[in-house]
């Protein structure tokens, strides 16, 4: 049994009523467990945040930068270790884990540089009316609340604990019941580094565990990222209480292919976009629009490439993909093939759970998908691709935008004024132009309609957890 609740400074063990099972997905088996925490032990760690907040938020901005560079260079010196965890428990390939957790440390190096800056940010304001001054000051919002998903543990969790850590906020950090593990080393490294008690707390568990942070009147924000379904009982618990929110949620992204790219790089671009963490993003290009001139040369070396993918065990083997990181993915994925058949789709690679031990599925490709099929509309969570034809570039943008979520996008063309165009068109929060789906610690993270409220990332990331006031005097 394992410790693994962090709060105001000491491990404790959990006194929740449920047991989690830590998984190796390649395997099918647990490999260690914990019990969760409590609502009280929740309580304890809100409270604990709320003490702490007065002192921290008074730390100068060179102090808590000082604090994340010890979070980066620590997180460094746990490389092994850390990438070890992100392969047993997720599945990950190690190239995977290791840009996982390169962007972890970039992200905290990032807002350290950020933080230096806050002083700076607080200014003057020039006024039109005479025998009035005015300034400008950037407070934390104050104790937050951050819920992260297992898909990428270590990386979420940087994206919303370093800026709020900068912006002087004091957290409650709840990890997937899933992946609890990668993240207890934030609270090593917060002792190692002698973070003050309270600043940082973490606790686990299931959905009892994540209603009591969720819905605790403790908290000043809330930042969520995860399924749609749990994003709308954080909004409405948000509501009711009248708290500000981040959330961070699905997509059913796109990749446009048009008619004058190199196929093979296509491919390259289409196959990275759908299998990546064994197509468990957000943000997978799930929906391929590829035009009429490309698709018949296009269609039969992506069944290829999908094919030839090296799906296996990333701890004893040389991977490409790895297995789904949970047996309830695993189902919900064999689900959409059992769906797939139903609605008599055209299958040219995949379609199948595979027969061995372990939580695996084959890469794969459904050709000439209706608008109407649930597999085009639906996020499916796994490396499942749905192809349609267009003809032009209106039909492709329109058929892009043709969507309840709105997180990202792809676009393929040699034509990049016409790329450029097409990626001003598409209602979604990122796109990228002839690439892989490359994420700098410097651009936002966030989607429009379906896909959330707010961004991630960049300065933005930092704004999230900051409250603007203004302090006007009268000269008189």
């Amino acid at each position: 049994m394992t410790t693994s609740h962090y709060i105001a400074g000491r491990w404790v063990e959990g006194q929740g009523s449920d047991c989690i099972s830590v998984n190796d997905p390649a395997l099918g088996q647990p490999f260690a467990e914990l019990m969760a925490a409590s609502a009280a032990q929740v309580d304890q760690a809100v409270a604990a945040a709320r003490v702490a907040l007065p002192a921290w938020k008074a730390t100068s901005a060179s102090e808590r930068a000082g604090y994340l560079r010890g979070f980066a260079e620590q997180l460094g010196q746990r490389r092994e270790a850390l990438i070890s965890l992100q392969m047993r428990n997720n599945g990950k390939p190690r190239h995977e884990a290791e840009i996982d957790l390169d962007d972890a440390i970039a992200t905290f190096n990032y807002y350290a540089e950020l933080a230096e800056q806050l002083p700076s940010k607080n200014r003057e304001v020039p006024l039109a009316a005479p025998g009035f001054t005015a300034r400008t000051r950037l407070e934390p919002v104050g104790v937050v609340g951050l819920i992260v998903p297992w898909n990428f543990p270590l990386v979420t969790s940087a994206w919303k604990l370093a800026p709020a850590l900068a912006a002087g906020c004091t957290v409650v950090l709840k990890p997937s019941e899933v992946t609890p593990l990668v993240e207890q080393a934030y609270g090593q490294i917060a002792d190692s580094l002698g973070l003050p008690a309270g600043v940082l707390n973490i606790v686990n568990g299931k959905a009892e565990t994540g209603a009591a942070l969720g819905n605790h009147t403790g908290l000043d924000k809330l930042s969520f990222t995860g399924s749609n379904s749990v994003g709308s009982q954080v909004m409405r618990s948000a509501s009711a209480q009248c708290r500000p929110v981040t959330l961070e949620l699905g997509g059913k992204s796109a990749i446009v292919v048009f008619d004058d790219c190199d196929v093979d790089q296509a491919v390259d671009w289409i196959v990275a976009g759908i299998t990546w963490n064994a197509g468990q993003m957000c943000s997978a290009t799930s929906r391929l629009l590829v035009h009429d001139g490309i698709a018949d040369a296009l269609l039969p070396r992506l069944q290829a490439a999908l094919e030839n993918l090296r799906v296996g065990n990333p701890l004893t083997e040389e991977v490409d993909m790895g297995p789904l990181t949970s047996q309830a993915q695993w189902l919900k994925v064999a689900s959409y093939f059992a769906t797939a058949r139903e609605e008599g789709l055209q299958c040219l690679a995949g379609g199948r759970a595979l027969d061995r031990d372990g939580w695996f599925v084959s890469p794969t490709l459904y050709t000439d998908v209706p608008k109407d099929s649930r597999l085009w509309n639906e996020e499916i969570f796994g490396p499942v691709l749905c192809a349609r034809r267009f003809a032009t570039e209106a039909q492709a943008i329109a058929e892009t935008n043709d969507s309840r979520f709105g997180l990202v996008a792809t676009v393929c063309s040699a034509d990049l004024a016409r790329a450029e165009r097409v990626a001003d068109a598409l209602e979604v929060g990122h796109v990228w132009i002839n690439s892989v789906q490359a994420v700098f610690v410097e651009t936002s993270w966030g989607g429009t309609k379906g896909s959330g409220i707010g961004r991630e990332l960049g300065p933005w990331g930092l704004s999230a957890y900051q409250s603007v006031k203004h302090v006007t005097r009268c000269l008189g």
